[in-house]
């Protein structure tokens, strides 16, 4: 059995995340991935059973990434407009600081792939900003509506100003972000 080392494991998730960024999940190869990322196909297989399976890896290893970010310095010291906030900045940081990954989640999230292969699991890693957000509705602080549903009025905003930012139509300045954060506190707050 060949050895493993985590550079080539490394060098096939950014080749494949390039790949997908710019031609879309349908038209990469488990033979384009390995010219991108300088091994030989063979070299791939060591390490991943199939497309499918590093596929899924590599969306897991970028979720585990981003739920660290989200999470960072979340604590029951924080108010919940507070925790809100920082959710929103750590969320607009690991974009901002990870085009790749979040363009990857976006392309990856809404295909049709996600669905058959069961990535729902992966839900497991966000359990903590969900705790924080269920102790804000029982403190009367958010509204009383699914925990997915207030999350998504915090979420969704950073990711359309990201957007925005990455296509140039304007910057993702702290004036922008401030005020997204202001209007989705507006939104979820009671």
């Amino acid at each position: 059995m060949r050895h493993k080392d985590d550079s080539k494991n490394e060098a096939i998730f950014q080749a494949t995340m390039e790949l997908i960024n710019e031609v879309g999940l349908s038209d990469i190869s488990m033979s384009k991935i390995a010219k991108r990322a300088n091994l030989s196909s063979a070299t791939i297989y060591v390490y991943f059973a199939n497309k499918e399976d590093m596929l899924v890896k590599l969306y897991i290893n970028v979720k585990e990434k981003m739920s660290r970010q989200m999470i960072h310095e979340l604590d029951d010291s924080l108010s919940t407009q507070e925790l809100c906030e920082r959710f929103m900045r750590n969320s607009m940081k690991f974009i901002l600081d990870n085009k790749d990954y979040f363009m990857f989640l976006e392309q990856f999230s809404t295909s049709p792939l996600m669905d058959k292969l069961c990535l729902e699991d992966t839900a497991t890693m966000f359990i903590p900003l969900h705790e924080f957000i269920e102790k804000g509705k029982q403190k009367g602080d958010l509204k009383p509506l699914d925990t997915v549903f207030l999350l998504t009025y915090c979420y969704f905003p950073v990711t359309q100003l990201a957007k925005a930012h990455f296509k140039g139509r304007f910057e993702a300045n702290e004036d922008r972000l401030q005020q997204i954060i202001r209007m989705s506190w507006d939104a979820i707050r009671l």
